[in-house]
Parts: C-alpha cells; sequence; structure tokens
C-alpha cells in the first residue's frame, strides 16, 4: 500500500515537473507514463533487493555480536585463569621457600630390641624403651627413656606394633602426657602367638611426651626381626 503510494505520488511530481508536457502529444504521454512505470517497477525491485540486504545485514551484524559476546566471556575466563595459576604458583613459590627456609623435620623409628631376644613385662615399669633406633631425624625420640618429645607445635602420626606369646596379654597402650590415646590388645588364647598394630594422628605443642607402655600384666617379644616397634613423624607444623 505505502508503495503504490509512493509511486502515485512520483508520477504526479513527474507531471508537474516535467519541462514541456503540456505540449506532447497522446502518444508521447503514453510512452512517458510507460518510462515512468518500468523506472518505478526497477526502483520497487532495487528497493526490495535493498530490504534483503539489510535483512542479511541485520542478521550478520546480530551474529557477529553473539561471537563478540562469547569471545568476551571466554577473555574474561581467561583472566580467572591467569590469576588462579599466578596464585598456584605463588603458593608452590611460598612452600619452596619455607622448606628452604628451614621447615622443621621430626620423624623417629625403633624396636624393642637392639640385639638377641627380648621379653618385656609384666612389669612394674611398664614403659616400653626401644633400644633399636633406625632413625630419628630432629632428635625426638629419647632412646633411653623410651619417650618422644614434640620439637615444635604441629600434627604428629605416630605408629606401633606388639608381638608376643599367649601366656600372657599381648599389647600396649600408646600415652600422651600420662594420658591413654590408643592400643593393641590379645588376650590369653590356644594360639602360639598373636601380633596387632594401631596408629593415630595427634595434635601437640612444643614439649608433649609420647611414649609406649604395656597393659597390666602383660607382656611383649621382640627380636632384631623387629616385631615390637614404635615409630612417629611430624606431619605438618602449626
Amino acid at each position: 500500500m505505502e508503495f503504490r503510494a509512493l509511486r502515485l505520488l512520483t508520477l504526479l511530481g513527474l507531471l508537474f515537473v516535467e519541462p514541456g508536457f503540456g505540449q506532447r502529444g497522446d502518444m508521447d504521454v503514453g510512452e512517458w507514463l510507460r518510462e515512468k512505470a518500468e523506472l518505478l517497477n526497477a526502483f520497487g525491485d532495487k528497493l526490495k533487493d535493498v530490504r534483503a540486504l539489510e535483512a542479511r545485514l541485520n542478521a550478520t551484524v546480530d551474529q557477529l555480536t553473539g561471537q563478540k559476546a562469547e569471545v568476551d566471556r571466554l577473555r574474561e575466563e581467561n583472566e580467572g585463569l591467569k590469576t588462579r595459576l599466578s596464585a598456584t604458583e605463588e603458593e608452590i613459590d611460598t612452600l619452596k621457600q619455607s622448606n628452604a627456609n628451614g621447615a622443621p623435620r621430626v620423624a623417629f623409628s625403633a624396636s624393642l630390641a637392639d640385639f638377641g631376644e627380648i621379653y618385656k613385662g609384666p612389669c612394674t615399669d611398664k614403659t616400653l624403651i626401644y633400644k633399636r633406633v633406625f632413625s630419628n631425624t630432629g632428635d625426638g625420640y629419647d632412646q633411653s627413656t623410651g619417650v618422644f618429645t614434640a620439637p615444635v607445635c604441629g600434627l604428629y602420626f605416630f605408629s606401633f606394633s606388639t608381638y608376643g606369646y599367649n601366656t600372657h596379654v599381648t599389647g600396649a597402650i600408646l600415652m600422651k602426657n600420662g594420658a591413654r590415646q590408643v592400643s593393641t590388645y590379645d588376650g590369653l588364647a590356644a594360639d602360639g602367638s598373636d601380633g596387632a598394630g594401631n596408629a593415630v594422628a595427634l595434635q601437640l605443642v612444643a614439649g608433649d611426651a609420647v611414649h609406649m607402655e604395656l597393659w597390666d600384666g602383660g607382656r611383649v617379644f621382640d627380636n632384631l626381626n623387629g616385631h615390637t616397634t614404635f615409630s612417629g613423624f611430624l606431619v605438618f607444623p602449626a
């Protein structure tokens, strides 16, 4: 409807502005109108092409806008990954520097017998003194008393094993500052011998003492095969 109105207005305008229009014959006017109509039709076709091209351009713009938004999102995500990677690298450097600057190293491992065979218990002094020391980094373990003293505050991991025969109760108790923590235990039984083990992680402050004790009336056995043992190490300082 708008196009028809445009065509009519155009014809009217041409009628008023065409020089010498009133001097043309009927055949000249008809031919002139046909030429103008063809021109207007061509113009309408061109206008359709322009509108189609405009629609395609708008679609392309929308597509490019979407792609730009995706690129911006990926750029932001990449920046976030860079930030996290940088933080991780800084944390690793901090850990390396902490280790290089002398972070405490504490670990020990020992067994009851340093030669021959030994039966410990029953006895009044139930403290187990492990004489055969495999390692004692940090010098926290005292092989003369059987006591480990924490040199620094932190989380420590301890493990121990016991072995004995069925003539007595077999087992031991891990003590922290004189208080029972965890233990192994095997009562009198028909089998010839019994072995057991246990472990625990303890939060210690510098100066806390950890040692092993026999059960009342208990006995353990060891030789150079290392059946009855006591070990511990610092997991991390606190």
